[in-house]
């Protein structure tokens, strides 16, 4: 009987063992799976915030052309008073804080016309292909476009 009864423990150690195998494997598909999910929500997550700021960026670049117009249109004199001053550090904070986020300009004036960046609204005399003058900034965020520049190109 003594016999029977360790048989009978050694199937059950047998099953027991059987079911654990079975039951980490599981466990580590799962967690495989979570650690997916995981990658994939944040991923997921980045391009909202990503969607999000370019929606920011193109409700502010109006606002940073209005002060770029401005300070453009302050003459030498003007500049010396306390109050514009102040309008021309705000300028430059809005900017900062963009910069921070990660918008950056596309460069313009003494480089190759690229379609991709630029949008040409007139030539100008100069060496043909080359950017001439910037009609309007242009902005990159996250290798993306957000707008092109303006630009005048060589002929």
């Amino acid at each position: 009987m003594k016999e029977e009864n360790i048989e009978e423990l050694k199937k059950t150690l047998e099953e027991a063992e059987k079911k654990r195998d079975e039951y980490f494997a599981g466990w580590q598909r799962e967690k495989a799976d979570f650690l997916n999910y995981k990658k994939q929500e944040f991923e997921r997550l980045k391009g909202t915030l990503c969607i999000a700021k370019e929606s920011l960026f193109t409700e502010l670049l109006p606002i940073l052309d209005s002060f770029n117009l401005a300070e453009k249109a302050i003459s030498e004199e003007e500049r010396k008073d306390n109050g514009i001053k102040g309008l021309i550090l705000i300028k430059k904070q809005l900017e900062d804080s963009l910069k921070r986020l990660g918008l950056s300009e596309i460069e313009t004036v003494g480089n190759k016309f690229d379609p991709a960046l630029h949008e040409a609204v007139g030539e100008t005399e100069g060496e043909p292909g080359i950017i001439t003058e910037e009609v309007e900034k242009g902005y990159v965020y996250d290798n993306r476009i957000i707008r092109p520049a303006k630009v005048k190109v060589g002929k």
